[in-house]
């Protein structure tokens, strides 16, 4: 038995949508796009969402029409893909590393205060995995210091923190569409506020700084000249990704609900181990599963690596939890003596384990039992 640490959901609607852009002859940025954009907006609660490429351009662009750049510090967990770090660099500014909470795997708001300086600017607050970090108390930290806040909501979509939406809390969130998430456009990003000044700004900016944009000029009666009142970029999504996304939208809450059914049966098996933690939910969150995340307790004799190893060699795919950004070569460099233990310590305990909707109740008990049988081994 051979199976993947995830698959994407993608059938004949989404083949169907695909060929009736390619036939329209609007293959980039267009009409789709904008339909996308009022689905997700309306899905999260938000008042306007302005797509891009991907979550990572859509962070930096959030961090650049907040004005963080040059001589500014942004704090930012450590335990997150490396974009989240990365971003910050792009923009000129320079990324704070703090410790995360062991249970939620999010970044720990009482070690915040500690790390800011007469240059913190931002929060970069990240929803690891699915699950919403504590935005509470992030907010009440960032008033009281006045701090931007950006959320980092890659891994969130359909995630609700205290009966909100994750999307419509912040004032800037961003989503991802990469193939691991539940919805996805292949690849591609979404920016999400209420703010309705930063999404036109950040609309110009995602399309060279043009001011009139191809689906306006299009529809015009009259000639219209664009002009470039600002240097942009090219974060733009295409029409095509778009319509993969807005079948995917239709489909994502039998996706979210099969997934959910899938995580449970794996919280059930797991609770009984004497080895494996599964994940931990807050009362008051409700997390999307992004993805499924165990961790081995101190007493297992079975390594994570040794672990995984004897997963791959039965067909089963897995991966490192979650990455720790600052023991990679650019921020180590940067941060030669910088300590992390609770970063450190999930970073080597933690395992992604298999999860997709189409996933059979064969093929996840085969991981179950593998999991269970390998861990228990002396």
């Amino acid at each position: 038995m051979k199976i993947p640490l995830m698959r994407p959901f993608i059938g004949r609607e989404e083949e169907r949508e695909v060929v009736k852009v390619l036939r329209s002859g609007w293959v980039t940025q267009g009409p789709k796009v904008e339909e996308f954009e009022r689905v997700v907006a309306h899905y999260v609660g938000a008042k306007y969402a302005v797509a891009t490429s991907s979550a990572t351009t859509a962070l930096f662009l959030s961090l650049y029409i907040k004005g963080i750049g040059s001589g500014n510090e942004v704090i930012v967990p450590s335990f997150s893909f490396i974009a989240s770090a990365n971003v910050i660099i792009h923009a000129g500014a320079k990324p704070v590393f703090v410790d995360m909470d062991p249970r939620t795997y999010n970044m720990d708001p009482a070690k915040i205060e500690g790390a800011l300086t007469k240059k913190t600017k931002a929060i970069l607050a990240v929803d690891q995995v699915g699950l919403p970090c504590d935005l509470d108390l992030i907010h009440k930290i960032a008033k009281k210091h006045k701090l931007i806040v950006i959320e980092d909501a890659a891994c969130a979509m359909g995630s609700v923190y205290k009966r909100k939406r994750v999307g419509s809390i912040s004032e800037l969130t961003c989503f991802s569409f990469h193939p691991r998430k539940l919805v996805t456009t292949g690849d591609g990003g979404m920016i999400t506020t209420n703010n309705e000044r930063l999404a036109e700004r950040a609309k110009l900016l995602r399309n060279q700084g043009m001011s009139a944009s191809d689906v306006v000029r299009h529809k015009a009666k009259r000639i219209i000249h664009e002009g470039y009142p600002e240097v942009g970029f090219n974060f733009r999504l295409t029409d095509i990704q778009a319509a993969v996304g807005l079948s995917q939208m239709k489909k994502f809450p039998a996706i979210f609900a099969k997934r959910e059914k899938l995580a449970k049966r794996y919280d059930k098996a797991f609770l009984k181990s004497e080895y494996i933690i599964p994940p931990f939910i807050p009362k008051g969150y409700v997390t999307n599963r992004q993805t499924y995340i165990v961790r081995l307790k101190k007493g297992c004799k079975m390594s994570r690596d040794g672990l995984m190893q004897k997963l791959l060699d039965v067909g089963i795919a897995s991966r490192r939890g979650v990455m720790a950004a600052h023991l990679e070569p650019p921020y180590r460099k940067m941060y030669p003596k910088l300590s992390l233990p609770e970063t450190e310590s999930a970073t080597k305990e933690t395992i992604a384990l298999p999860l997709y909707s189409q996933m059979t109740k064969r093929e996840q008990d085969f991981v179950i039992n593998n999991v269970l049988d390998f861990s228990n081994e002396k």
